[in-house]
């Protein structure tokens, strides 16, 4: 089964390419950062677009608000290999700038099919941009760490780890927010 869904994967990241997605990254990028993880997993994270560190390698989350996404991951008893994470641009935009509505709005039908494929039971947005495709209206400040369902699927807001990086006291939230996510998947495999 995890053979199939990765062979869909492969070729999801391969019409992307063949698509030539937001030209004017691609150009700026050192490659597509697609995914990383198990697609099979109960759990999906999705940040807004890949950073410098991001580029280079073409794995999602692997600076330090990677770094300290496995360690708050470990807090859970979980590890990278259980799990899988994305981003919504699957280009790093130039500078680390933020991404553009339009970037946004051309990645996001492949990150749906992305999903899809996927079937997550918790799809978990890291930070604003990732939330508001799929929870638009909402205030991240307001509703982060308060799981949401939208036309059958589980979304977690949480703040993205790299704000606790730049905001030391936002870290014990994000943590907080973070350590609620196996008793949030208890309940959505009881209700399954």
């Amino acid at each position: 089964m995890s053979d199939q869904k990765q062979t869909k994967l492969n070729q999801l990241k391969q019409a992307i390419i063949d698509a030539k997605l937001t030209p004017e990254l691609a150009a700026t990028a050192t490659q597509l950062v697609f995914g990383d993880g198990n697609p099979n997993a109960d759990l999906v994270f999705i940040g807004e677009a890949p950073g410098k560190n991001e580029d280079l390698q073409g794995i999602p989350f692997v600076g330090a608000a990677g770094k300290f996404l496995n360690e708050m991951l470990e807090m859970i008893g979980l590890d990278r290999q259980d799990i899988y994470i994305t981003n919504i641009v699957k280009y790093r935009p130039p500078n680390n700038r933020d991404p553009l509505p339009e970037e946004k709005a051309e990645f996001l039908p492949y990150l749906q099919q992305q999903l899809a494929i996927i079937k997550p039971k918790l799809i978990i947005t890291l930070g604003r941009h990732s939330m508001e495709c799929f929870l638009p209206g909402l205030k991240i400040s307001q509703c982060h760490g308060q799981a949401k369902r939208k036309a059958g699927q589980v979304y977690l807001p949480l703040f993205h780890p790299a704000a606790a990086l730049y905001n030391g006291g936002m870290r014990q939230t994000v943590i907080d927010d973070f350590m609620t996510i196996p008793a949030l998947l208890e309940i959505i495999n009881e209700t399954k």
